[in-house]
Parts: structure tokens; sequence; C-alpha cells
């Protein structure tokens, strides 16, 4: 992914914390929401993640999509 500025959110909704990454060029966002309890690393770790998979997805490099459950 190299070098891309990534902007973070956390808001804290009772005994979790939502976490919002947000790449700064394409200004795709993605969520995650996390237990309190976890360190702000564990927490940027986990929405990075994400965001890397779902930049991956958007420039056709994700493989196959995830089903749906509903």
């Amino acid at each position: 992914m190299g070098e891309r500025e990534v902007l973070f959110e956390f808001t804290q909704i009772g005994q979790q914390m939502r976490v919002s990454a947000i790449d700064a060029d394409t200004k795709i966002e993605v969520i995650v929401i996390t237990p309190v309890t976890a360190s702000r690393y564990q927490m940027q770790a986990l929405a990075m993640a994400k965001l890397k998979r779902r930049l991956a997805e958007s420039e056709g490099q994700g493989g196959v999509a995830p089903q749906r459950l509903f």
C-alpha cells in the first residue's frame, strides 16, 4: 500500500469503540467496532487491515468478493 495518508477517528459507544479509517487520496472509509479494552495500536491495526483489503478490492486485486449473509 506504500506511504498513503490514513486518517483515524475514534468514537466510544458504551463499552465499544467505533474506529473509522479513511484513505486521504481515495476518500474510501471503513469502520470497525472493537472493545474499549483493546489498545489503540490494536484498534488501528484492525482498521488498517480492513482498509487495505477494501483498497485492494477497489483496485481489482481483491480476488473473490466476500459472500453476503443476508
